[in-house]
């Protein structure tokens, strides 16, 4: 389709378009893609009501730097954060990226538009040791042997190896035996080689002798009480009775167990750039928190012990 046809191209099939080009060509996450579609279809919702029609490409290439303030002024009447809103942003701005690439259609307006400004969260990992007992305690749960033993692979997995929920759910039974190290398939379809430590292997190992069902190669390698997948709702709640038998904190959830691989890594000299590779971080900036992490810990350490750390 040439760029002039393209302006009469209605907003909306532009948008299923992109939508088949971020499943299609991009493979991104189902999630990934349900925020996108989310998020532009709330753009192209109130641009039909700013516009008083059913928006077009030429009327994208003709909206003003008011236009889109008028945009965000409307999401933020209606509640929304501003960390939702610098995602939404992110969404459109990707969006125009599309078709100016793909139909030559371009706005500069939308380069004008500064995003909201919020405070990054920082994470929050466990410590060494309530890591350590949190797979412990696992064992100590009432229940079959080899849900026990299931468990503890799982939260070995994101601990040891750092992986998300998704990605060790998403191992398969041709991936066992583990091996000394594993291919891991994350965000945006990244793949990246995490090296296996003996007791991961062990309690993978362990779990899959236990385990009553036939981990064939094309199915689930953690299974249900039932057979099924097993699916990130039952790990969150093993970690919130986890967190309940020792008393700790909410933020001690199975991504935290992630967030503590890396922070725990730094902390015994880990590398930056070796973690971000470990991750799957795309961007360097990313892993960085965790060494904002570390630091305000030793920080911490350090007023605490320091005979002069409190001197007025």
């Amino acid at each position: 389709m040439a760029a002039s046809q393209a302006l009469t191209l209605p907003l909306g099939a532009a948008l299923d378009a992109f939508h088949a080009h971020l499943a299609g060509e991009r493979r991104l996450a189902n999630r990934t893609l349900e925020a996108y579609r989310r998020d532009l279809d709330g753009f192209a919702e109130f641009l039909g009501l700013h516009l008083g029609c059913e928006p077009a490409l030429g009327d994208l290439a003709g909206l003003r730097a008011s236009d889109f303030r008028a945009w965000m002024a409307d999401r933020r009447r209606g509640g929304l954060s501003a960390r939702s809103l610098a995602r939404e942003l992110s969404a459109v701005r990707t969006f125009f990226g599309y078709i100016q690439r793909r139909w030559q259609i371009e706005n500069a307006a939308l380069s004008l538009i500064e995003g909201p400004k919020f405070s990054r969260s920082k994470p929050k990992p466990v410590s060494e040791d309530a890591a350590r007992e949190l797979i412990a305690e696992t064992g100590q749960r009432d229940g079959r042997d080899w849900v026990q033993a299931r468990d503890s692979a799982i939260l070995l997995l994101l601990y040891g190896c750092g992986l998300r929920i998704s990605e060790a759910l998403e191992l398969k039974g041709r991936d066992h035996p583990l091996g000394e190290t594993l291919r891991v398939t994350g965000k945006g379809n990244k793949t990246r080689i995490v090296p296996v430590l003996p007791a991961v292997h062990e309690a993978c190992a362990r779990y899959a002798e236990l385990c009553p069902f036939d981990l064939e190669p094309d199915t689930a390698l953690f299974r249900g009480v039932r057979g099924g997948a097993l699916g990130p709702r039952s790990v969150q709640a093993l970690m919130t009775d986890l967190r309940g038998r020792l008393g700790l904190a909410a933020s001690a959830t199975p991504h935290a167990l992630r967030h503590a691989f890396a922070t725990h890594l730094l902390a015994h000299g880990g590398d930056l750039r070796a973690i971000q590779e470990l991750l799957g971080h795309a961007s360097l900036s990313t892993t960085q928190v965790y060494a904002d992490v570390e630091t305000q810990r030793l920080m911490s350490v350090y007023d605490q012990a320091h005979p002069r750390a409190r001197r007025g």
